[in-house]
């Protein structure tokens, strides 16, 4: 798939594209480098996949460190 870059450099995605990424008007999408390419994600945050913090999280006790959670593995459905 083509997608055609502006003279500002603003690239316009096919609904089909967005609707996979179920992003919306107003949300954001993050591009990450790696070895094979860009990867693009889009930053909602579905609640269904926070199951995994579920009993690791206690209000005032202890500290969650998302990038040591982010770096275990988790099935790739879980991941952001």
């Amino acid at each position: 798939m083509l997608v055609k870059v502006t003279a500002k450099r603003q690239v316009t995605f096919p609904a089909k594209v967005l609707e996979a990424l179920g992003v919306k008007p107003g949300d954001s999408l993050k591009i990450e480098e790696h070895a094979e390419g860009f990867v693009l994600r889009s930053r909602v945050v579905n609640t269904a996949m926070l199951a995994p913090l579920r009993g690791k999280l206690r209000r005032g006790k202890g500290k969650f460190n998302i990038e040591t959670f982010r770096a275990e593995r988790h099935a790739r459905s879980l991941r952001d």
